[in-house]
C-alpha cells in the first residue's frame, strides 16, 4: 500500500518546545523545509530550501539541526541505496515502520506500508529474542517506467 508521507506543519516545533529547546528563527526555517517536503532531501537540499525563507542559513545550522532532529527521534538519516553516491537523505519519523523501494535506473523512490513487513518483524522479534525498536528495508530494483 502506498505510503502517505503527511506531516502537521508546526509539529516539530511544538515538540521541541515541550521539550525545553531553544526555537530560533533559522530553526523554525529548517523544521518548515522539512516539515513540508514532498520527497526525501538531502542537507545541500535542505539548506538551499531555507535560504529562501531566511538567506542568512549557514551549512552548520542545518547539520546541527539535523543532528537535533535525529537526537530526539524526529527524523530518521537514510542512504538509499547509494543511489547519489554517499548522499545522506532525512525523512520524517512518523508512526509506521514503511519499506523504500528504490529504481536503480531513474532514482525513483517510492513508500509503501506492508501488513507483511510487519508480520516479518514479529516473527524476528520471536525468533531472535530482540525488540526491534526500529526497522529499515531498503529494496532496489527497476520501477514499471524503467523495465520497459
Amino acid at each position: 500500500m502506498p505510503f502517505a508521507n503527511t506531516e502537521i506543519p508546526g509539529r516539530f516545533q511544538a515538540l521541541l518546545a515541550e521539550r525545553g529547546i531553544r526555537m530560533t528563527g533559522q530553526r523554525r526555517a529548517i523544521l518548515n523545509v522539512i516539515e513540508t517536503a514532498k520527497k526525501h532531501l538531502d542537507a545541500s537540499q535542505i539548506l538551499r530550501r531555507a535560504r529562501k525563507l531566511d538567506p542568512a542559513i549557514d551549512r552548520s545550522t542545518v547539520y546541527r539541526t539535523l543532528d537535533l532532529l535525529k537526537r530526539h527521534g524526529l527524523i530518521d538519516e537514510l542512504d538509499l541505496m547509494h543511489l547519489d553516491g554517499e548522499a545522506h537523505y532525512y525523512e520524517r519519523k512518523l508512526n509506521r515502520d514503511h519499506i523504500h523501494m528504490a529504481c536503480l535506473r531513474c532514482g525513483k523512490i517510492t513508500e509503501f506500508v506492508s501488513d507483511l513487513f510487519e508480520t516479518l518483524k514479529v516473527q524476528i522479534e520471536k525468533e531472535c529474542g530482540h525488540r526491534i525498536v526500529v526497522a529499515r528495508l531498503e529494496i532496489g530494483g527497476y520501477c514499471s517506467r524503467c523495465q520497459t
